[in-house]
C-alpha cells in the first residue's frame, strides 16, 4: 500500500466517522456514549452551575480565553454572559452556541467534524489550529485527576487539543466537580504542575489535597 492510498483510507474512514486524524496517523473515533453524556449532566447538575459561576468570577472583561468541552465547561458558559468582551476560542459548539446567542464576544472554533453527543469539533488540525491563539486564560475539564497528581482524559483527540490550549496560556484553571478526583483516565493530559487554579464543589481527600499543595495550585471550592 502506497502512502497516498493509506491516506485516501484514512480521509474516506474519517468521512464516515470511523476514525479521526491525527498528526502521523489515525486514532479509532469512538465518542462518548450518549447515555453516559446525559447521565453527565444530571450527575452533580447543581455542583457544576455553582463551579461554573465561581469560574466565571475568575475571567476579567476583555480576556482571550480557551474554553473546553464538556457538561461544566457549558454551565461555565452559561455564567460568563455576565462578562464583557471576552475573545473566545472553542471547540465546543454547545459553548461557542451559549455564547454567541447571549453576548456580542468574538468566538472562533475550528473546522471539522463534529461529534454529535456533546458537539465537539474535531479534525486532524484541531490543536494547530489552536497554537495560532494566545491565551489569557484556558479553561478546562478533564475526565480525572488521579492519585499521582496526573490529569487526562479518554479520548486522545481531546487531550491534544487541551494541551495546545495549555500550553499557549498565562493561565489555565480546571474546572472539576469532585467526582473526577481519584480517577485514572485512559490519556495522559498533564500533572497539577501544569494547573494553576482548580475550582471545584468539594476538596478532595488529603492524599490528593497534600499533592494540590505541593505543586502551587491555587483551591477555589
Amino acid at each position: 500500500m502506497t502512502t497516498q492510498t493509506a491516506r485516501r483510507d484514512i480521509m474516506a474512514l474519517e468521512q464516515g466517522g470511523k476514525v479521526r486524524r491525527l498528526h502521523g496517523g489515525a486514532t479509532i473515533s469512538a465518542p462518548v456514549d450518549p447515555t453516559v453524556l446525559r447521565q453527565r449532566r444530571v450527575e452533580n447538575a447543581a455542583a457544576k452551575e455553582r463551579i461554573g459561576s465561581l469560574t466565571a468570577e475568575l475571567v476579567p472583561d476583555g480576556a482571550a480565553v480557551f474554553i473546553d468541552t464538556g457538561t461544566t465547561c457549558e454551565a461555565m458558559a452559561r455564567a460568563l454572559v455576565k462578562r464583557r468582551d471576552l475573545r473566545v476560542v472553542t471547540y465546543s459548539l454547545r459553548v461557542a452556541t451559549t455564547l454567541s446567542e447571549s453576548t456580542n464576544f468574538a468566538i472562533a472554533v475550528p473546522g471539522g467534524f463534529v461529534r454529535q453527543v456533546d458537539g465537539g469539533v474535531f479534525r486532524e488540525e484541531t490543536s494547530e489550529y489552536i497554537r495560532r491563539f494566545k491565551f489569557d486564560v484556558a479553561i478546562i475539564s478533564v475526565s480525572g485527576v488521579d492519585h499521582d497528581g496526573d490529569i487526562g482524559d479518554d479520548d486522545h483527540a481531546e487531550v491534544a487539543a487541551v494541551a495546545a490550549a495549555i500550553g499557549q496560556s498565562a493561565r489555565t484553571i480546571m474546572a472539576v466537580d469532585s467526582s473526577k478526583f481519584g480517577r485514572r483516565a485512559l490519556v495522559r493530559l498533564g500533572s497539577l504542575h501544569d494547573i494553576h487554579t482548580l475550582v471545584t464543589d468539594t476538596l478532595p481527600e488529603e492524599r490528593l489535597l497534600a499533592r494540590l499543595r505541593d505543586s502551587g495550585v491555587e483551591i477555589c471550592v
